[in-house]
């Protein structure tokens, strides 16, 4: 492949044939190319450094120091902060990263999974406020049991998430019908479903309900001591574990097989003999147990109450862009979770270092637009090889007709 990009890079003449600087010059654009056109992990770092690189110019332009924004970062991951005279150490900063970056992680594997099988799952928003609810009502209603009353809650929400990206997955399946636009009808129709039930709970105002019994909380005073005083809850091992699941199902198992080959090609699989319709549902129903375990870790783990929520949230949107980041791979996607965590936990420091906190959403979206400009790339090259094998058929028969001229 990096000979070939060499080629097209060179005009279609043999990089190799031009032995001045020209020639080199292009070998080492075509070394580079291939590089970043065939390592996702290489071109993910590297649009993560352009987004960081567009947010700096922009606090130049602006009269603002970009250097407040790289401390914020370090205090957010390391807990130091390390501006002359400040010093101290606050594990803090750690533990609320870590808390804010589980359910992007698990949104991202929400549309990382139902991207393996090649669909686009915009409805992680939903499936969320869906696992949301369920958690809620589940936590209020059940009997206080310790242990029990958590896992009922929990299990809950990741059945009523699944259920909500089935139906989808059921409609794709059976009735061809678009999988984006249903699920962005369903994120509307999850919000509104939301505040229609939780306002009816029992002694619940306009914003949110009654506290939680103590059984039903993913609260953990461990954690909270260790990063003094956080909200880091057990929502990080629930997190840990929905990784390895992800992982296993779809590396190690016939299923995730069958649903890499869909992902591939649907009709190939079909011909191979794989349950294409079958997958397709499971494939939104896992997706959407993982944005409804997002719901149910943010509702259990980071609240002591339930919540009317008055609109989204933005973990499912977002995680759109950790599972892009992340290569839709089980530990691409928590690394990319941790990154966006990262810069959601830093937004309060960089205000108070006079940073605007906007500054964040700009790397992001920067990060998404570099990230799609690969597969933009790879066409570019698909038509020019296209384009360069024409034209070399083309000569071939000239060549051919001009010999047999010659001859008679």
């Amino acid at each position: 492949m990096p000979d070939m990009l060499r080629r097209i890079l060179a005009g279609g003449k043999d990089a190799g044939t031009d032995d001045g600087n020209g020639g080199r010059l292009d070998a080492f654009r075509g070394r580079l190319l291939g590089a970043f056109t065939g390592s996702d992990g290489l071109v993910s770092v590297a649009v993560v450094a352009l987004g960081f690189l567009v947010a700096t110019l922009i606090l130049v332009a602006i009269g603002r120091n970009p250097a407040g924004m790289y401390e914020a970062i370090v205090q957010v991951v390391t807990g130091f902060d390390i501006r002359p005279g400040r010093g101290g150490w606050n594990p803090r900063h750690i533990g609320e990263w870590l808390m804010i970056s589980t359910p992007l992680i698990l949104t991202g594997l929400s549309m990382a999974f139902a991207a393996r099988a090649g669909l686009f799952n915009i409805g992680a928003e939903g499936q969320y406020i869906v696992g949301l609810t369920a958690a809620q009502i589940i936590a209020l209603s059940f009997p206080p049991v310790p242990v029990l009353h958590a896992a009922v809650s929990v299990g809950g929400a990741v059945l009523a998430g699944a259920a909500w990206g089935g139906v989808v997955g059921f409609f794709k399946a059976r009735y061809r019908v678009s999988e984006v636009v249903a699920t962005i009808m369903m994120n509307h129709i999850a919000l509104f479903f939301h505040r229609i039930v939780t306002l009816r709970l029992p002694g619940a105002l306009p914003h949110r309900t009654p506290d939680f019994p103590e059984t039903a909380t993913l609260a953990s005073p461990l954690l909270s001591s260790l990063t003094n005083g956080s909200r880091l809850n057990l929502g990080l091992w629930l997190t840990l574990a929905a990784i390895v699941v992800y992982w296993l199902i779809m590396e190690k198992t016939r299923l995730g097989y069958s649903l890499r080959a869909t992902g591939l090609n649907g009709d190939a699989a079909r011909c191979a003999g794989i349950d294409v319709k079958a997958g397709i549902t499971a494939a939104m129903a896992i997706a959407g147990g993982f944005a409804g375990l997002a719901g149910a870790v943010v509702s259990l783990g980071v609240f002591s109450f339930g919540r009317v929520l008055t609109g989204f949230e933005g973990f499912g949107f977002e995680g759109i862009a950790v599972a892009l980041v992340g290569n839709s791979s089980a530990w691409g996607v928590a690394l990319a979770g941790l990154l966006f965590g990262m810069l959601r936990s830093a937004q309060p420091i960089m205000q108070m270092r006079m940073i605007p906190r906007e500054i964040t959403s700009i790397i992001v979206g920067m990060v998404v637009i570099f990230i799609s400009l690969r597969a933009g790339l790879r066409l570019l090259i698909d038509w020019r090889l296209k384009e360069q094998a024409r034209r070399a058929g083309e000569r071939d028969a000239a060549g051919e007709n001009g010999a047999e001229a010659d001859a008679s």
